[in-house]
């Protein structure tokens, strides 16, 4: 099947094969009639299956009106996401399919000075993507209003509730209409995002590709048993023998990733660390420089990681095995995108062999262990 097929409108289809995309993803093809057609969606995929497009490609052909806008724009359309990145991302996705659509769409999240923000709202938009502290303070101020929402999209619900969002998301399901097209994607089923759903979707048609046990066939996994004291050297070590040019390193804390990025410094590899101590702009800044190659570590927790989007990134490595199994698929799910090929690089100390075996119960398969060693 090919975008054409899905009914999309020729300036959506132009828009597509401007970025250079003619064939959609399974979780795209499955969605975009539905949501064309008005219906809930219940939406399940990993990161990386192209949840973006599949909502942003019908709702931009809804939205889009017949005739020249007259009078004031009222937000239509608001899309809620956890983090900046993934807010940020969202917006690009929007303006890129978007650039022959007379409709206007805006960012706002945290961490910077809400002016720019508060004109662009004041200037009148019809797409409103947010995160959702620094939509619930400019509500409070009077700058947004959601009474005219007739289209509201969850994306990334279970990191949403990770990250402890659940009463913020109430607070603005308040302020919505009751009548409304609403799109949920989460990566992961859970009761509590079973619940959740329950409460926002009438009628939903249900979407699910790539279970979460599944792990791209295109990435490569191995595995290295080495001690919490060692592992620093032994990053360096691998980066060094795997010639890796460009790889995202995982770790559980701020404090981690901070301290990986330094130590790689010292070694003339050149790194940076992104976290939500981090402010917008070092941020941005850092996630620039890794997409266009001229840092070649990104270090990163995995709540700052949601949104990272690099193409033909080359490796992940798990400086630090996740707690929980599903994060484990999410992170090397960062490689190995669009037919590409990719590695997925884990350490493994004593004290993690227990994530370890959740790991692999998950994805049913073992992982073999690594052949790079400490030694000369």
């Amino acid at each position: 099947m090919l975008f054409k097929d899905l009914d999309l409108s020729q300036s959506l289809l132009d828009a597509l094969e401007a970025v250079g995309y003619t064939t959609p993803t399974p979780i795209q093809e499955q969605s975009i009639p539905h949501i064309l057609a008005g219906r809930d969606i219940f939406g399940c995929a990993q990161t990386g299956t192209g949840k973006t497009a599949s909502f942003a490609l019908p709702l931009l052909q809804l939205l889009e009106p017949t005739e020249g806008v007259k009078g004031k724009r009222n937000v239509k359309a608001l899309i809620l996401a956890p983090t900046r990145e993934l807010a940020i991302q969202i917006g690009e996705s929007f303006r890129d399919y978007g650039k022959n659509s007379k409709l206007r769409s805006a960012v706002i999240f945290g961490g910077v000075s809400q002016h720019k923000q508060v004109n662009q709202l004041s200037a009148g938009i019809d797409i409103l993507i947010a995160t959702p502290g620094r939509l619930l303070d400019l509500m409070q101020q009077g700058f947004i209003t959601l009474q005219h929402i007739t289209h509201f999209v969850l994306d990334e619900a279970d990191r949403m509730l990770d990250m402890g969002f659940i009463h913020d998301i109430k607070k603005v399901l308040a302020k919505l209409p009751k009548n409304k097209q609403t799109i949920f994607f989460s990566a992961t089923v859970s009761p509590e995002i079973k619940q959740l759903a329950g409460t926002l979707l009438f009628d939903p048609a249900n979407v699910q590709v790539d279970p979460i046990s599944s792990t791209a066939e295109l990435v490569t996994q191995s595995v290295y048993y080495v001690e919490k004291e060692e592992k620093r050297s032994m990053l360096k070590r691998v980066i060094e023998k795997e010639n890796i040019e460009h790889a995202l390193v995982f770790t559980r804390t701020k404090h981690g990733a901070d301290r990986v990025a330094k130590e790689l410094n010292k070694f003339g590899i050149r790194s940076e660390a992104i976290h939500g101590n981090k402010s917008q702009n070092a941020r941005e800044r850092a996630l620039k420089g890794f997409k266009n190659r001229e840092i070649r570590i990104l270090v990163a927790t995995d709540i700052a990681s949601r949104g990272i989007d690099v193409d033909q990134l080359s490796h992940v490595i798990n400086f630090e095995l996740p707690e929980v199994a599903e994060t484990y698929v999410h992170r090397i799910g960062r490689t190995g995108r669009a037919g590409s090929t990719g590695k997925a690089i884990s350490f493994c100390s004593s004290d993690e062999k227990q994530y370890l075996k959740g790991i692999t119960k998950l994805i049913n398969q073992a992982i073999p262990e690594g052949t790079v060693s400490l030694k000369n």
